[in-house]
């Protein structure tokens, strides 16, 4: 019985083993050299880094802990992927393993060596947290961000590579039009993606924020923030209406928005773009020490 393809998965593009095949070639002529890639080899601890390019930045304590435990007592089953920069071995797969092996003080680790540009090992990164479901909203959304930003990828092409629908990775990617603090109550789980999807119907940050509060404070479900959202939009109108008659500020640029837009989807993350009579200011929001650090290497700006 013939082996089932893997498809698209983790397997296809770490590059898992080659099929075996039957051959009746004479025993002079030599067998092929085994695939390098597969070895396993092992290497210390203190020589194995995180990415900058991980998507995921929050790893609970708690699940670290149970893997710790894990760990002691069966090894780290699974080796880590990982590729060679300059001297070190930079993760592509396995960094809660990582996490898990500092908590015990391993001496070394298995790993295998990838040979993988930016561009995949941030696509595998993503499918490695996907498919065990270990990225919240707002890393997955910035994630698919970044692809599009940093590698000029359409939302289609995103979601072929990662398994999705295109609509599944243009709704994600919404969630970083939110204003940040409204952000941080997704991040903590403070609200949910629904509540958070309803929220993005308001056309203003001072209602979103507004809304968010009102659903932390109240504990409102879903379909009350529907409610809620509904009578801050009636309100805004009135609001609107009631203002009609008072000079607008007009932009000097139609396409600010567009150009805002395109910022955010440049970084990966919030860009806000204020701009009248010729000054302003661009601001960049980031999130972790991480993002901050990501956000830096666009700009070209050694921290060091």
């Amino acid at each position: 019985m013939s082996k089932p393809a893997l498809g698209r998965g983790l397997g296809a593009l770490l590059g898992g083993n080659p099929p075996l095949t039957q051959t009746t070639t004479a025993p002079t002529i030599p067998a092929a050299a085994p695939d390098q890639r597969e070895r396993v080899l092992r290497v210390p601890l203190n020589q194995v880094r995180p990415s900058a390019l991980q998507p995921r930045k929050e790893f609970s304590d708690e699940a670290l802990k149970e893997l710790a435990d894990s760990i002691r007592e069966q090894g780290i089953v699974q080796p880590l992927i990982v590729r060679e920069r300059a001297g070190i071995f930079e993760l592509i797969a396995g960094e809660r393993r990582w996490r898990a092996a500092q908590l015990l003080n391993l001496p070394e680790v298995p790993v295998i060596v990838r040979v993988a540009d930016d561009r995949a090992v941030l696509e595998l990164a993503l499918i490695e947290n996907l498919q065990r479901e270990n990225l919240n909203a707002l890393e997955e959304a910035l994630g698919y961000a970044q692809l599009a930003a940093q590698f000029q990828l359409t939302q289609e092409e995103i979601a072929v590579k990662v398994g999705k629908s295109r609509a599944a990775v243009a709704n994600a990617t919404r969630l970083l039009k939110l204003p940040a603090p409204v952000q941080s109550f997704l991040r903590t789980g403070r609200i949910s993606v629904g509540h958070a999807k309803v929220i993005l119907g308001l056309p203003d940050e001072k209602n979103q924020q507004l809304a968010a509060e009102r659903i932390v404070k109240d504990g409102l479900n879903v379909r009350q923030t529907e409610g809620l959202v509904a009578k801050l939009q009636t309100r805004a109108t009135k609001n609107s209406s009631d203002t009609a008659k008072t000079p607008a500020i007009v932009p000097i640029d139609s396409n600010l928005g567009r150009l805002e837009e395109k910022l955010r989807e440049r970084f990966g993350t919030k860009v806000q773009l204020k701009y009248a009579k010729g000054k302003g200011a661009v601001e960049i929001s980031f999130f972790s020490d991480d993002e901050l650090q990501r956000v830096l290497e666009i700009l070209g700006i050694n921290a060091d």
